[in-house]
């Protein structure tokens, strides 16, 4: 009888880099296009071409390696696999094998961000790795290790088309890769989902990948199998390798049915874990189901050989340098500094980082203004709204961060009512001019001369005898009627807190 079973998963992500070339030739690096245009003698692999690395290549993948807490190779090289598929115009693909350019990193996933079923650190997830180190750092993360970084070119993509026929689009092939393995330190597939959305948004950050799933720039491949205690013994069911998932569902659902078919397995067949076996599975999303593909010795013979026509190389100090600089502060560490700094909720850090370019934008806006949380409310609820709605990002919007802080100031100073700080908005996007010029233009400036407040709340008390009398007997509703009168007979300009004082003054004389 099974006592209990827990899942392992670890993770291959594969990540193209905004390099402006391929990997090894001179050809653009961009996706899409007409199949077969950005090609020449050495991504298709021609006999006599020469491939020649790109720098740029190497420093991105020293980058990415640096964000998640690499050693950097100062010695590596390239090699050759050898495997055929029909998309391989080599026969052949160039990457790394035994000196990878990046090796013992790790990912630390905010235990705030998983599900509020998810409990880290108890019996779901692991406290410690399977090497015995803590999982959980600072009572605040799960740490999810990365085995190593290795760079790689891609391949050519397959177009399957109506009427069985098949094609070849060769653009892809030679566009650089980094991918990052990790160790088996996930153990849900909510877990595993989250690792990629977190390894996304750093890589993101640090612009060396667009991270694009749906146009293939970033693909995960998911190892996963079971331990699985049955009446006092442990047991290890086979791995899993579940290819090329392009969505976070796509990798939580996956990983979730894989875990459930491995468990059935167990359980009919008594299929265990063979360290030289592993069966790559596919998932069709439309039927719910992950599907075997091939069956294969994980020990199968690639020919790994040293790439001929690469000299093995050198990373300089000055490389690596340069690559962690370019690093900068990471995501998290600003939703922390955020928090601290600004006094922002977790929901108001969680949307300002969610890129870096807004991150920097909204920073610049309250360091110009007086008060950071209203210069955030106005970019969350205002800004955003149109910027979501004519799907745009920050850096489309013509209006600057001195635009958003000024109007923040004139808020926060009483110059401006809330609901002239919307019209002021509003006339700021569409003009572009400041706000200090709209809000002359239009006459804006809130009356708050004492004196002259006064004088407007005795004449509105004076013409309204009703609601005077209303208030006197009880209908407190009044007070906010006759207040609309003040704003009315000011057109809008009377500071509403000195009016709302002045004319609570009066009633309470009443």
């Amino acid at each position: 009888m099974i006592d209990k079973y827990e899942i392992v998963i670890g993770c291959e992500i594969h990540t193209q880099l905004l390099t402006k070339t391929k990997a090894f030739c001179a050809c653009e690096n961009k996706y899409g296009g007409m199949p077969d245009t950005r090609v020449c003698p050495v991504c298709l692999g021609l006999p006599g071409a020469m491939p020649r690395i790109s720098k740029g290549y190497v420093e991105l993948g020293a980058v990415a390696g640096q964000a998640l807490n690499c050693n950097i190779a100062r010695f590596t090289k390239f090699d050759r696999k050898h495997y055929f598929y029909p998309d391989l115009a080599k026969g052949y693909q160039i990457t790394q094998y035994d000196i990878p350019l990046c090796t013992d990193g790790y990912v630390d996933l905010p235990l705030s961000h998983y599900p509020k079923d998810e409990q880290p650190g108890g019996e779901k997830h692991r406290s410690k790795n399977f090497k015995g180190e803590d999982c959980i750092i600072d009572g605040k993360y799960r740490r999810v290790r990365v085995e190593r970084i290795h760079l790689e070119e891609d391949v050519g993509k397959s177009l399957h088309l109506a009427g069985n026929h098949s094609y070849i689009d060769y653009n892809r092939c030679g566009t650089p890769l980094i991918e990052i393995v990790t160790k088996p330190d996930m153990t849900s597939p909510e877990e595993a989902a989250l690792f990629m959305q977190t390894v996304q948004e750093i890589l993101r950050y640090i612009k060396v990948t667009n991270g694009n799933l749906e146009e293939g720039n970033m693909r995960c491949d998911a190892n996963i199998n079971l331990n699985v205690w049955e009446d006092g013994k442990l047991y290890h069911t086979p791995i899993s390798e579940i290819k090329n998932l392009n969505s976070f569902r796509a990798i939580k659902d996956a990983c979730a049915y894989e875990a459930k078919r491995q468990l059935q397995e167990f359980i009919d067949d008594r299929q265990e874990f063979n360290a030289g076996f592993k069966v790559t599975m596919g998932w069709d999303e439309e039927k719910g189901q992950t599907v075997v593909q091939r069956t294969k010795n994980s020990f199968v013979d690639y020919r790994f050989v040293v790439e001929p026509d690469i000299k093995p190389f050198t990373v300089s100090e000055e490389l690596i340098a340069s690559a962690k600089s370019k690093v900068g502060e990471l995501p998290e560490a600003k939703r922390t500094r955020f928090k601290k700094e600004f006094g922002l909720s977790d929901f108001d850090v969680e949307t300002l980082t969610s890129t870096k370019d807004l991150s920097l934008w909204f920073e610049e806006a309250a360091g110009k203004s007086k008060s950071a949380k209203r210069t955030a409310n106005l970019i969350l609820s205002e800004l955003l709204a149109v910027v979501n709605e004519n799907k745009q990002t920050i850096n489309d919007v013509t209006i600057t961060p001195e635009h958003i802080a000024e109007l923040s100031n004139a808020l926060e100073e009483g110059k401006i009512t809330s609901k002239q700080g919307k019209d002021v908005f509003t006339q700021m996007l569409e003009t572009n001019k400041m706000p200090s010029v709209i809000i002359k233009e239009n006459g804006f400036e809130v009356v708050s001369d004492s004196g002259e407040i006064d004088k407007i709340v005795q004449e509105v008390l004076a013409a309204n005898p009703k609601a005077v009398e209303d208030f006197k007997a009880g209908k407190t509703n009044a007070v906010g009627w006759l207040m609309g009168q003040v704003m009315k007979m000011s057109k809008g300009k009377a500071n509403p807190k000195q009016a709302t004082e002045i004319l609570n003054k009066y009633l309470g004389q009443m």
